[in-house]
């Protein structure tokens, strides 16, 4: 066996050992693919020992083929300028990287089909001299890529555009290439090559441009080598020549000069609308300002709109509009829809309040006593309607004679309860709607009765109003809770049609300044009336009006008490038929003299409406004043009390006297059924 050079065996054996060190790395892709004649970048870095990285002497590197051995071989690039490269690779093979920063990027221009091999990479610095065994595969492949070339879709005449060309060339260290444009819509000057990452194009379009080829090429470093994109240009004109045609019932309709059409509601109609523009125009359909349908303009050139059944709500101006860039066009349709009257609904306007819309028919509608009402009746219909009001079955004249469909009502009375009808009526047919009228009041209170019983002091009080009121009874200002007695009080209430009835009968001890409200409420309003009783034994009361008096000073007083009331009676009857009358708002004081074992309590005679004979409860005595109601009841209706949240009281004062103390008189003591009048002060 023959033996090997001692230094071509200790060469081979510190090869072998370095490529089992893992301290010396090196990092690339393991495949490049570049296409023919352009150029790439193949990053690389390596790691070494820092300790036999010695900074006195300089760093080259080298590429290799595989194969080619590292010293008798020429590398493909290298910065070791005493270091010839192949002649192949010469000049288009270049290593970028910084040595001294461990960079070993390779940059390959104008790359070749003969380039496609093996690479790795080979350190030296002083002593360390090192070859990575790891490699690279570079892959040529047939030029395929082409520049992007950005342009308009849609060319203006006459204004001037800017197209743009650009080759992907992602690598700085790689050299520009050379564009040039060709076709007939650019110049002279634009046809000689520029060397720049992109090439700009700027020229006015004519019509005569329209569907020709414009070229960008491409040219890279070696002659011959270069790529190139052709683009059509589309020089555009604005939307032209506008259709609009109509099938009705799919029969072609004309519509002559006048673009109008009258259909019947549920008959089907088809629209179609067509333009001539390049590029191909938008089209839409518009009712109104609402966009029915549109079309692309990669559609056809027609779009239609089909209304299968046509309504009331198809009427309308119709507008096809055809746009694009340069323009737009329109045609317009006005379609009619005959249709017979329809959601047809009444606004009911009250004093002092906004509207309220009844949609439903038989719809009720409550109205407060004395308040002012207005129905406006309104229905759709094409041709319009005529519109008539009804009450019950009387046919009801209009205030406003050129408005029809409107009702005042300026004062509504109980008298105006019923059904309200309003009719629309045209020649394809009617609609009516009708409407229930209640007529709702606040409560008003009759002058409560009293009288003084056997078991004590028994009141009773009558109201009337609409709804039906409530009456409730207190004693100051605590409520006495109605239908129910203890050992003190029993309460009584009843109610028939608009009256309710109550009563009172109170049997604890009565004391000065006690006070008893009727009190009457509904959804309407509050009214209460009050009698104040002023006690006295051996002397009067009458709210500070008197003061305490020796025996015979009362006998006195009582003596002239009777003359003063006799004269006050009769200066208050002439007086009546001269006093104004009172609001609701006022406050009345009633005084009342009560003595026990009387009949009952007597009342002034006033002009008020009485309840109905039999509406009070069994308990409730009818005082003879109010005889009148056993001949039949008396239902004139009450002025209208205004609505108010605040109470309306009335106060009567009454004074008990008991009989040991008698008065001087002019008839024996005994007729205790005696009336007397009452003292009223306004």
């Amino acid at each position: 066996m023959s033996r090997l050079p001692p230094l071509l065996l200790l060469s081979l054996l510190l090869r072998g050992s370095q490529a089992q060190n893992s301290d010396y790395q090196v990092h690339m892709e393991k495949v490049v693919t570049v296409q023919e004649g352009l150029c790439v970048f193949v990053p690389c870095s390596f790691s070494s020992p820092e300790s036999r990285w010695n900074k006195l002497f300089l760093a080259y590197g080298y590429w290799f083929e595989t194969g080619t051995k590292t010293d008798a071989g020429s590398p493909v690039a290298t910065n070791d300028k005493s270091k010839r490269v192949k002649l192949r690779t010469q000049e288009r093979f270049q290593l970028v990287g910084n040595l001294e920063e461990k960079d070993c990027s390779l940059v390959i221009r104008d790359a070749q089909k003969g380039d496609s091999r093996r690479y790795f990479f080979r350190v030296e610095r002083g002593l360390e001299k090192y070859s990575f065994m790891n490699e690279f595969l570079l892959q040529v492949t047939d030029l395929t890529q082409k520049p992007d070339v950005f342009v308009p879709k849609i060319l203006e005449p006459g204004q001037r555009v800017t197209i743009f060309c650009a080759f992907n060339w992602a690598f700085e260290q790689c050299p520009v290439p050379s564009f040039s444009w060709t076709g007939p819509a650019v110049s002279s000057q634009e046809t000689r090559p520029r060397t720049s990452h992109f090439s700009v194009l700027s020229f006015i379009p004519r019509p005569q441009h329209h569907d020709t080829e414009l070229t960008c090429r491409v040219d890279f470093s070696r002659k011959g080598v270069g790529t190139q994109t052709t683009v059509r240009l589309s020089v555009a004109y604005a939307p032209r020549d506008l259709v609009i045609s109509v099938f009705h019932d799919n029969v072609p309709e004309s519509l002559g000069n006048t673009p109008h059409l009258e259909v019947q509601q549920g008959q089907s109609l088809r629209l179609l609308c067509s333009a001539d523009s390049q590029p191909p125009a938008t089209l839409n359909w518009v009712l109104e300002d609402r966009v029915l349908s549109w079309s692309s303009p990669v559609d056809s050139r027609t779009l239609g709109l089909d209304l299968p059944r046509v309504k009331a709500g198809d009427s309308g101006r119709y507008t096809c509009l055809a746009e694009n860039k340069l323009g737009s066009l329109n045609g317009t349709l006005n379609l009619s829809v005959l249709y017979p009257p329809e959601d047809l609904r009444v606004t009911i306007w009250q004093a002092n309040r906004t509207g309220l819309e009844i949609l439903g028919n038989g719809s009720s509608l409550p109205v407060l006593e004395g308040q002012s009402l207005r129905l406006v009746c309104v229905s759709h219909s094409n041709p319009p309607a005529s519109v008539s009001w009804a009450w019950v079955t009387q046919t009801l004249s209009p205030v406003q004679p050129s408005d029809p469909g409107i009702l005042e009502l300026p004062v509504v009375g109980r008298e105006h309860e019923g059904h309200f009808t309003c009719a629309a009526q045209n020649p394809l047919g009617a609609q009516s709607i009708s409407l229930s009228l209640s007529v709702h009041s606040p409560p008003e209170i009759l002058e409560p009765s009293c009288s003084w019983e056997a078991e004590g002091l028994h009141c009773s009080c009558s109201s009337r109003a609409w709804p039906a009121p409530s009456l409730h009874w207190r004693l100051g200002e605590g409520l006495l809770v109605g239908n129910s007695s203890n050992a003190s009080f029993t309460v009584t209430s009843s109610s028939t049609g608009l009256w309710a009835n109550g009563s009172l009968s109170f049997r604890g001890e009565l004391r000065p300044g006690m006070e008893f409200s009727c009190e009457a409420r509904n959804d309407h309003g509050v009214q209460r009336v009050t009698v104040l009783l002023l006690l006295g034994q051996g002397r009067a009361f009458s709210k500070g009006a008197f003061v305490g008096m020796g025996v015979t000073t009362l006998l006195l007083a009582l003596c002239l008490l009777v003359i003063i009331v006799k004269m006050l009676w009769k200066k208050r009857t002439q007086e009546n038929t001269l006093r104004p009358k009172l609001s609701r708002g006022s406050t009345i004081l009633d005084y009342i003299n009560v003595f026990p074992g009387t009949r009952s309590l007597a009342r002034n005679p006033k002009s008020r409406p009485h309840a109905p004979a039999g509406a009070s409860s069994p308990d409730t005595h009818v005082p003879e004043a109010g005889k009148k109601q056993k001949d039949g009841p008396d239902l004139t209706p009450p002025a209208p009390a205004p609505v108010s949240e605040n109470y309306q009281e009335e106060v009567h004062y009454a004074a008990l006297n008991y009989p040991r103390l008698r008065p001087c008189q002019t008839q024996p003591p005994q007729d205790t059924y005696s009336e007397y009048a009452e003292i009223r002060f306004h």
